[in-house]
Formats: structure tokens, sequence, C-alpha cells
């Protein structure tokens, strides 16, 4: 893989901030604690009070809180080892790397966007921009012509691209159901809250769900970059819904009602992880090796 040097520079830079960020997440408390706060719509809302996520809403800070909890102890040393794999030329290393990178990715995505302004806005900055050269030069590494040849193609990854589309489209629905009746009605989703629109949801709605659905299809109709995304985004997937499941769990624990999200997430997360599983059992690691 060329570029080695480059792209464990940006992955050390991105170990060293990330590691920064969730631990002042996790454990900074400065703040008045709980407080109301009418929007300028003219709802209440209960604010959290507390540490760099104090302007956040009660509700959304402690998701972040879970979700910087994931980073640190999965995501950071996932991200070291996914690096060491992939220095050692290993195919699955690679893979690993893309869909760690593409977690921070979209996770520091999240954070600058929506999180209420912070002392580590610019933090959120640099590594979303990290994380994504980082991503964007592990992903362009890949001959996708290589690549095909390293999968077995069988039933299993069928089945991997075939949860794929299915989780997609479920996800797309549900949050279609979030945005759209409110449109039609005229009212204001509930989890607005006093933040600028729904972010989750749109990051969702305009590139996630899109690029897993046509992963899926490119795979089941046996298409080169198929063999790309779907490895690569299953193993991002199988991470963020550990992150998910943490948040759902963190909100039941504050005695928040998640309904069925506490079965359901857990379930979809155990599932990308089997996923993960399936695909590595595919992998044929001695072709790459060959052919490289």
């Amino acid at each position: 893989m060329k570029a080695k040097g480059t792209l464990s520079i940006l992955v050390f830079f991105i170990v060293v901030l990330s590691t920064a960020a969730t631990i002042a997440g996790i454990f900074s408390s400065e703040g008045p604690g709980p407080f109301e706060y009418e929007t300028i719509r003219g709802e209440t809302v209960m604010i959290y009070g507390k540490g760099i996520y104090q302007h956040m809403s009660l509700e959304v800070a402690p998701q972040g809180i879970a979700q910087d909890v994931v980073t640190l102890f999965m995501g950071v040393p996932i991200l070291l080892i996914a690096l060491y794999l992939t220095r050692r030329g290993w195919l699955r290393g690679r893979i690993l790397l893309a869909g760690t990178l593409g977690y921070f990715f979209v996770t520091y995505l999240l954070y600058m966007l929506m999180c209420m302004f912070n002392n580590f806005f610019l933090i959120y900055v640099i590594l979303t921009s990290l994380s994504f050269f980082a991503l964007s030069l592990t992903l362009f590494s890949f001959d996708l012509d290589m690549l095909r040849t390293c999968f077995n193609k069988g039933r299993a990854m069928k089945g991997v691209s075939g949860f794929l589309i299915f989780n997609a489209t479920i996800m797309g629905l549900l949050w279609l159901g979030v945005v759209v009746p409110p449109l039609l009605n005229g009212s204001i989703p509930l989890q607005v809250e006093h933040y600028t629109t729904l972010v989750v949801q749109a990051v969702d709605l305009a590139l996630l769900l899109p690029i897993a659905f046509v992963a899926g299809v490119l795979l089941l109709k046996d298409r080169l970059l198929g063999y790309l995304l779907v490895p690569v985004y299953m193993h991002f997937l199988a991470l963020l819904m550990t992150a998910l499941s943490a948040k759902i769990i963190g909100m039941s624990i504050l005695g928040t009602e998640v309904g069925p999200a506490i079965i359901v997430i857990p379930i979809i997360n155990l599932t990308a992880i089997f996923c993960v599983i399936v695909i590595w059992k595919n992998i044929n690691e001695r072709a790459w090796v060959k052919i490289r």
C-alpha cells in the first residue's frame, strides 16, 4: 500500500485528538447542572448543564458521553489494530481500517454539525478533516479487480448484502416517519428540541443510507465496487451500532423512555457484528498476499 507513512501520521493525530475530545466529554463536569430553557419556538427543553456538553439537551448530552466511551475504549484501539494489520499487508486489516475511519469521520462530522459550540469545536473540525482524508487514502488504495478475486462468491456474502439493503430501507422509512408528518401538518419534530434541524436524520437520509443501499445492490449484481463498499460499510455499521446501543442503554438507565429501540438496536448491532464475521471468513487472505 502506497502512502503508508502519510496514513500513519493521519491516524496518529486522529488517535491523539479523539482521545483528548472523548476524555473531556466523559469527565468534564463544570457548569450549573440541569435547567429549563425556552426555545425560539416557544417550547421548554431541559438542558444538561454540565461539562463540555452543558448547552445540549438533557436527552442528547448523555448520548454524546455514551458515544465518547465507545470511541475511546473501542474505536481508538480498533483503529490502532487496523493500522498495524494494514501495515503488515493484511486485507482484513485494510478493510477494518477503512470501516473504522468511516466511523470516526461520521462521528465527528455529526459532532461538528450538531454539538452546541464549545472549546473543542476546532478539534471536531480537524478530526472530521483528518478522518475524511485518511478514509479517502485507504479507499483509493484498493485495486478492485484484485479485491474481487479475494472474496468467496457464495450465498453468505449475498446474505450480508441483503441485510445491508434491508437495514437501509427500514432506517430510511423510520426517519421519514419522523420527518414527513411534521412537514404535512406544519409542526416541529420533537427531536429538534433547541437545535437548528434534524442533523442525524439529514446525514442518514442524504448520505449513509443511500450508500448502504447502493452498496448492497452492487454486490448482489457482482459489481466490482460492491466488493469494496459492502465490507467497509459493514465494519463501519458494526461500530456505529455499538455506539448507538450504548446510547440507548444509557438513556434507559437514566430513565428516558426508549420504547422498542432497546430491543431493535442491539439486534441490528449483533447482526452487523455477525455479518463482519461472515465477511472475514469469506476473505481469502492468501490470495491477497499472492497478487499484491
